[in-house]
């Protein structure tokens, strides 16, 4: 079990490296040293107050006779196997007092018989252990406490995640376990390169991150610097999760939407981006990994292009990419040119509108934009049983009814409704937010300022990705800024895999 002495309460969190909830957490202040005595009386009732065991219902404690010596047992209800628990208590009240050894590594060696066991002095350490679910064994005249790690959290089944649906492919996705996460990514990339180094954040929830890479093909300078922004998070919880560690790696900056992070509920994504020398971050109590470094090609590219031919692949992604900046275009093209209607070639001239407004087009497109985030909160805030009708009831008003009573022009409603659904094309959230926020500022400077209103929002744009930095500082936009044509071209064009060309 990873040791770190220079821990204090105000400093910095320590990196585990031995297992899940196995690290240490904030120096308490204690009577008598940083470790255990030997006597157990006097290490139980130390324990018993830190933990408070008269007040706390679920941490359970309980005295036994392990060898003819004294014994007590620390855990919490509900993270232990009752039935492995069973047998543990059943193996230690049948050994005998010649069977006992000297100490505790002794035990650990000769007469526990279950493999994830570990021996630790310091009480900070041992104190978290408990609250993580690990089952505590004080015995006394031994000066280490023996740690065995039975734990079983409450998890749901590994099912296809909803968010990130699979065309074909695997049906597993993410669950809110680490451990289990870190299994499904072991069983599709079965290499001694692989690493997974278990780190903690928050100095109340002290939630378990697990830094996932390649040894040999990471980039172990951008490595280094992540896990020091980890040690350096001096947060009281990251609540949000991924969040919440996104915000305290990415202080600053906070003005430019376009997303630093790309996220995937998919095991297939994560050990794809693994194998391409990227760095998988996994927090605990979170359906989702955390993908760095990232660029906008990353953010657009998807698994299920790598599921079909290259030829339908390449076509999914270049539709995939033409489809999301229509999203952007096609509002703030419209409101030009109907402020210019003289710039609309003859055969285009259907596109006019056919009776004049009655209420400015960009304030009908400002407001459509809020209606639909407005929709997309009703409907996740909606029963399941009233989402038909009530999706049907917001149909009818906000189509015919709004058109109808003047509010509304059908060609505003019609290009709303196109961006509306284009923007599920990509599964990024944040990327479809970004691209919204620069689609209403374009909407604005056009209706002000005109064509250069127009050419000005573009160039905000472009900016703002240009201006964008990921992690490791390299360009948002590369390949295409600096250009490297070679992967550029792997970007755009679904290439076959590498080595399935024999000859």
């Amino acid at each position: 079990m990873a040791e770190n002495k220079e821990n204090q309460y105000s400093g910095q969190l320590p990196e585990n490296e031995a297992g899940p909830g196995m690290r240490g957490g904030m120096r308490k202040e204690q009577p008598s040293g940083t470790g255990i005595t030997g006597c157990l009386r006097q290490d139980s009732a130390w324990l018993d107050q830190k933990l408070a065991t008269d007040r706390n219902f679920d941490v359970v404690t309980r005295t036994i006779e392990v060898g003819g010596r004294e014994a007590a047992l620390y855990f919490i209800d509900g993270f232990c196997k009752d039935d492995l628990l069973q047998k543990l208590l059943q193996y230690f009240m049948d050994m005998k007092a010649r069977d006992m050894p000297g100490d505790a590594g002794q035990l650990l060696k000769k007469s526990l018989p279950y493999i994830e066991v570990d021996q630790e002095r310091e009480w900070e350490k041992i104190t978290s252990s408990v609250l993580s679910g690990i089952f505590v064994l004080l015995i006394d005249g031994y000066r280490e406490a023996v740690l065995i790690d039975a734990r079983s959290y409450p998890a749901r089944g590994v099912e296809e995640p909803e968010k990130d649906k699979v065309l074909r492919g695997s049906k597993d996705g993410f669950v809110e376990t680490v451990v289990f996460n870190t299994a499904l990514i072991r069983r599709r990339i079965r290499d001694t390169d692989l690493r997974m180094e278990m780190m903690s954040a928050g100095q109340s929830s002290k939630t378990d991150i697990v830094l996932c890479y390649m040894d040999s093909r990471v980039d172990h300078d951008f490595l280094e610097k992540i896990k020091e922004k980890i040690r350096n998070i001096r947060v009281d919880s990251l609540t949000m999760n991924q969040e919440s560690l996104a915000e305290c790696l990415v202080p600053g900056r906070w003005w430019n939407p376009f997303p630093k992070f790309k996220y995937t509920e998919r095991p297939d994504t994560a050990a794809a981006q693994v194998l391409e020398g990227n760095v998988i971050l996994l927090v605990d109590n979170s359906p989702s990994a955390m993908v760095l470094p990232t660029t906008i090609f990353d953010v657009v590219e998807e698994a299920d292009d790598y599921y079909f031919p290259p030829i339908t692949g390449t076509y999914l992604r270049l539709t995939r990419f033409i489809i999301s900046l229509l999203t952007y275009l096609m509002t703030p093209t419209f409101l030009l040119l109907m402020d210019n209607p003289h710039w609309i070639p003859e055969g285009f001239s259907f596109i006019l509108l056919k009776e004049p407004p009655n209420i400015p087009l960009i304030w009908q497109f400002l407001i459509l934009e809020l209606a639909i985030d407005g929709l997309r909160l009703a409907a996740v805030n909606t029963p399941n049983m009233l989402s038909t009708p009530l999706s049907v009831m917001a149909a009818l008003v906000l189509g015919e009814f709004s058109v109808n009573s003047g509010w509304f022009s059908s060609e505003v409603m019609l290009y709303m409704a196109f961006v509306a659904i284009a923007n599920y094309t990509q599964a990024n959230y944040e990327l479809g937010y970004a691209l919204k926020f620069m689609r209403m500022t374009t909407l604005v400077l056009t209706a002000i300022f005109g064509i250069w209103g127009y050419a000005g929002g573009l160039l905000i744009s472009v900016l703002c990705m240009c201006c964008n930095k990921t992690l490791s500082r390299r360009s948002y936009l590369y390949p295409l800024f600096p250009l490297n044509w070679k992967k550029l071209k792997n970007r755009l064009i679904r290439r076959r895999l590498p080595g399935a060309r024999q000859e």
